[in-house]
């Protein structure tokens, strides 16, 4: 390996350095130094199992190795995650650009004020879409979103619902499966119920105080949750709805039929899939919820001057500031991929989302069309651009496997 001496010039105490660091403490080396400090019950003598170092351009050639044995086929997956174009000017100047690098907001304001706005366009495209009155700056996944409404909504329950220890959580059986587990996960600690099953609220009695529902579903079915939303409100059960963002560019938004808080991913605002992620997740809700929303919020204030300004706002949710009292302990976002989909929807504006949501749309379609006319039977009756379909039933999987992967499609 060729030897690299930038950290040696550039990184860390050098050797005169560390004498005279030594030398003010009153050792004689460094190995002395860890022998005094360090417990002999948690050293590692024998050296650890490692192989030799690479150089950058080594270990770059070493990462393009293992990524050449990956094989680039045509998702037909979904399940959130779908195929984009993401628009030239935003590669250049934003995805590739290290002034962009980040997942974190800015805590010092006065000299941000281009990535707060960038992040306030963002929180600004979301309630648009979805029709809530307040969105904060991205958290991780759509995921993470919709377990965090399902948290928010327990903090929230009403004093009665705490009394009787109301602590059910209904989670509809067409949610993503990703997005359950992570629902699942977050409510086991908490003493949370989470109950899967087939959405019917009718069935839904006192001892739930919140739902989540998908909108469109993992099978691409778009139902119409108006009225079920009307008796999910006269029962006192707070409804999160986990939503498709560019589909809302053409559908009814949640938050017009009620929803108490909408969730889901900006993925397909020209974020590549890159291998399932990362992904910019959203949350929206409202006001009444803002003291218990999850994650940053960019708001708009006033400097010394009297001059408009952006800033973090409601910062007493967070733990940096209220530690073990805090309501909000999500304490990063995705700042790079949010930034990129808020710029997507000022690239393209209203009428652009909804040109591109209709052709995909008009797609969809065309393959609904061409299906029938081989006699295959569809399932959904309802939907954006998610399609299931019934095989026949002479259909072997394995060789329609062997020719998805023929033509090099998942």
């Amino acid at each position: 390996m060729i030897s690299n001496n930038f950290l040696q010039r550039h990184l860390g105490p050098r050797t005169e350095d560390i004498r005279a660091m030594l030398q003010a403490i009153g050792v004689d080396s460094v190995e002395q130094l860890i022998d005094e400090i360090i417990p002999e019950n948690i050293r590692v003598r024998q050296p650890l199992s490692m192989g030799e170092g690479l150089n950058e351009y080594e270990y770059l050639q070493h990462l393009k190795k293992i990524a050449g044995k990956n094989k680039l086929f045509k998702s037909f997956i979904g399940m959130g995650y779908y195929d984009t174009i993401t628009p030239g000017v935003i590669t250049r100047n934003v995805l590739e650009n290290a002034g962009w690098y980040t997942a974190y907001t800015p805590y010092q304001a006065e000299i941000s004020q281009g990535r707060l706005e960038a992040l306030l366009n963002f929180q600004t495209v979301v309630s648009d879409l979805t029709a809530m009155p307040i969105a904060n700056a991205s958290l991780l996944d759509e995921g993470t979103g919709a377990a965090e409404a399902m948290l928010m909504f327990h903090s929230f329950r009403s004093r009665a619902q705490q009394k009787a220890a109301v602590v059910k959580f209904f989670v509809d059986e067409n949610i993503f499966p990703h997005t359950l587990e992570v629902v699942q996960t977050r409510a086991l600690p908490l003493g949370i119920e989470v109950v899967v099953g087939e959405f019917d609220p009718a069935q839904l009695d006192e001892q739930y105080f919140g739902v989540l529902l998908q909108y469109p579903d993992q099978y691409g079915q778009i139902t119409d949750y108006r009225a079920a939303v009307e008796v999910l409100k006269e029962k006192g059960i707070q409804v999160a709805v986990a939503a498709d963002i560019l589909s809302l560019s053409l559908l009814t938004p949640p938050g017009e039929w009620g929803a108490d808080a909408v969730v889901g991913s900006s993925q397909r605002f020209g974020v590549p899939m890159g291998f399932g992620g990362p992904h910019a997740g959203f949350f929206a809700t409202h006001d009444a919820y803002k003291r218990e929303i999850p994650g940053r919020i960019i708001g708009v204030s006033r400097d010394a001057n009297g001059n408009n300004a952006l800033r973090m706002a409601l910062q007493t949710r967070e733990q940096h500031i209220k530690r073990e009292k805090a309501t909000s302990n999500i304490c990063t976002a995705q700042e790079l991929l949010a930034s990129m989909a808020g710029f997507y929807a000022v690239y393209h504006g209203p009428k652009g989302l909804k040109e591109i949501a209709r052709h995909i749309h008009i797609l969809a379609n065309v393959l609904v069309i061409e299906m029938k006319k081989v006699g295959v039977k569809q399932l959904n009756t309802h939907y954006f651009d998610t399609l299931r379909f019934a095989l026949p039933e002479n259909t072997e999987m394995s060789k329609l496997t062997a020719l998805a992967l023929e033509h090099e499609m998942n």
